[in-house]
């Protein structure tokens, strides 16, 4: 396909005084790239890589109007002139790429995560009503505060303007601060700020007039609203609709900027970036509903991770342009490849969530786990040329070998991979398989793709031991032997059905009919996974976990909806166990924390979810031997997905 197949998406976008080249929104997201409410140079590199690659509208993260806006220990802030420095420098590694560049305009109310030094802070909202999510009560603002946020919000306009930045939007989705005046559940004040439709939504109208009047005429103001916060004391639907057709009318936005779910709730949090169980373009039609009640220009989000996706919602009149951060994430040249006629080059997002709001949620810089020079651009950014090619072998077409041949392959090396099994992807073959992870094997294609187009040489059934070093006489290994299942130590008595994690993924109807017990040791994707086949395949399964719940170690959307399922298919979770021994038909565990015997009768099989131990034999007889190697991923220490990448990403960059 050529750019010529996506005439709508890569057509400009007039929104009020701005053009936008194309259609391809990067949609503000927090990076956990600032540094004292400040942008720093990390910040820079990040964008300036998505607007190098083509993005049409680049909307830079929120920023704080008012010293209670601080929701996050790293929250931008624009409150007062020392925030128009590093915007400004924003701009100018931005827009000589031709790509347009808003910033959000925020507070969040009651939805404060944390603060710079661990303290709870106060947090403050129309009325005094708890959210779920963050544990939150908030203190009702009084009258004259409402009067000084509102004009927080247009100062900062004012200084976004003077950096040099082309629109700004507001802040209204997810339930945060205009969200909840504009909510009957949220607002009960008597005053002039609620008590009917129109006072609820005075504050986001003076808020949008302040905004309008400081600054200034050319400045592009939009609003970003859920159209459904998918809760049932969350803004309704029809309310959130109403508004945005009011304000549009009435001229006070120029664009509005749709999405779904609330920072409220577990449930509806997991909409801010849904994962892979949800589908592509979810929200098309609720923008299409709303684009055809008003005379502005209509965004849309809602996993949209392919221009042939964009394309269609853009030419079927559901919406003006198309939020694709997540695949902006993932492949910051998305957009200049799809225009280019090289779809098949794009790295698509698999929505794993693991790196990007992973690392957000974590406090860390957000990445990519199929590509880790994201967030790392002014390390990484560009492949430095080999000062001197060498012959390279690296060992494992696993991620973290693929990744390896790669890099070292665009850097000029002569590469080979060589993959002792039939097939590329390692681990990733056991993770597609999975229930709701099926996507997740998109990663292999993704590699495998950088891998031949950076011309290293592939060879399959090609088992590598030390004679086989020797013989080839490469000038570097690099090993990426990976990981086998680990056993732990087990009293065992007479012969019980026993099996590790990657037999019972490979052959779920390799177990015995009836009670399966799989005991999880991580809390993560393979514990989960292992008991949802399980019980897909008819058997009673009780998931024992050595943590405090099942998918803990897992990004909180991502968890969220795989406990639904866990629940939904009547899955037993038993919390806070580490296994014992196993007889024929009982299983023993003892309680992490007491030591207490837990017998669990009536058991057909025992499947264990234990992790995995290196495969570093290779590695270690070539250190024994002197020959130059270095080892990558699981055969150092087995992790996930993540680290492998990251490491054949540093190990290729040092050759």
């Amino acid at each position: 396909m050529s750019g010529a197949a996506y005439p709508h998406l890569f057509s400009p976008l007039r929104i009020a005084n701005a053009t936008i080249a194309n259609r391809i929104v990067s949609s503000g997201h927090d990076t956990v790239m600032v540094t004292n409410g400040a942008v720093t140079d990390r910040l820079v590199a990040y964008q300036e890589a998505r607007a190098r690659g083509g993005t049409g509208l680049i909307v830079v993260q929120v920023a704080g109007v008012h010293e209670t806006a601080r929701y996050t220990s790293h929250v931008l802030m624009a409150v007062d002139d020392s925030c128009i420095p590093g915007y400004r420098a924003l701009a100018d590694a931005v827009k000589p790429h031709g790509t347009a560049l808003f910033g959000q305009l925020f507070h969040p109310g009651r939805e404060v995560m944390e603060s710079a030094d661990g303290t709870a802070p106060v947090a403050v909202a129309p009325s005094a009503v708890p959210t779920e999510r963050f544990r939150v009560m908030p203190r009702p603002l009084r009258t004259a505060e409402v009067a000084e946020i509102v004009l927080g919000y247009g100062l900062a306009a004012r200084r976004l303007a003077r950096a040099g930045l082309d629109g700004v939007e507001v802040v209204a989705s997810h339930g945060y601060l205009p969200a909840q005046f504009l909510n009957p559940a949220t607002n009960q004040r008597t005053d002039g700020y609620g008590g009917s439709p129109e006072g609820r939504l005075r504050f986001l109208r003076e808020v949008l007039d302040s905004v309008r009047e400081h600054g200034g005429p050319d400045l592009v103001i939009g609003m970003r609203i859920s159209l459904d916060e998918r809760e049932p004391a969350g803004l309704p639907a029809e309310v959130a609709s109403d508004a945005a057709v009011t304000l549009a009318a009435d001229g006070l936005v120029d664009y509005l900027s749709v999405t779904t779910g609330t920072s409220a709730t577990l449930a509806g949090s997991d909409h801010i970036v849904p994962e892979m169980t949800v589908g592509n373009g979810y929200l098309a039609g609720a923008a299409a509903r709303l684009k055809g009640a008003v005379g502005v220009p209509v965004i849309v989000a809602g996993r949209i991770n392919q221009p042939q996706e964009a394309e269609h919602i853009i030419a079927s009149g559901q919406a003006d342009a198309c939020v694709m951060t997540r695949a902006l994430i993932c492949d910051p040249d998305m957009p200049g490849l799809a225009a280019g006629g090289r779809s098949d080059d794009i790295r698509a997002c698999i929505a794993c969530n693991q790196a990007c709001i992973g690392h957000f949620h974590a406090g860390y810089p957000i990445s990519c786990i199929q590509h880790p020079e994201t967030g790392r651009e002014l390390r990484y950014g560009r492949r430095t040329p080999a000062a001197k090619p060498r012959q390279v072998l690296v060992v494992g077409a696993g991620p973290a070998g693929m990744k390896a041949a790669a890099v070292a392959a665009e850097r000029g090396h002569r590469v080979r991979l060589a993959e002792a099994s039939r097939r590329v992807g390692g681990q990733i073959l056991l993770a597609e398989r999975l229930p709701g992870r099926q996507e997740f094997g998109g990663a292999i294609g993704n590699l495998y793709r950088e891998v031949t187009r950076a011309g290293a040489k592939v060879t399959l059934h090609c088992p590598i031991d030390l004679a086989a070093v020797q013989d080839e006489a490469p000038d570097l290994v690099v090993v990426a032997t990976g990981a086998r299942p680990y056993r732990p130590p087990l009293e065992v008595l007479g012969s019980p059905w026993v099996a590790d994690s990657w037999q019972v993924i490979g052959d779920p109807a390799s177990a015995p009919a009836g009670h399966v017990v799989v005991v999880d040791w991580r809390s993560d994707w393979v514990g989960i996974g292992t008991a949802r086949l399980l019980a897909a395949a008819g058997h009673r399964v009780t998931l024992a976990v050595r943590g405090y719940a099942a998918g803990e170690g897992l990004q909180q959307y991502v968890r969220d909806r795989q406990l639904a399922a866990l629940a939904r298919e009547r899955v037993t979770v038993l919390p806070l166990v580490r296994p014992y021994g196993a007889d024929d038909g009982t299983v023993y565990l003892q309680h992490v924390l007491t030591d207490e015997p837990v017998v669990l009768d009536g058991v057909s099989g025992l499947v264990l979810a234990c992790g995995q131990e290196p495969a570093g034999e290779l590695l270690a007889d070539l250190e024994a031997h002197g020959i130059p190697a270095v080892g990558i991923g699981d055969c150092l220490a087995p992790r996930s997905v993540e680290e492998a990448v990251l490491e054949g990403l540093t190990a290729a960059a040092e050759i």
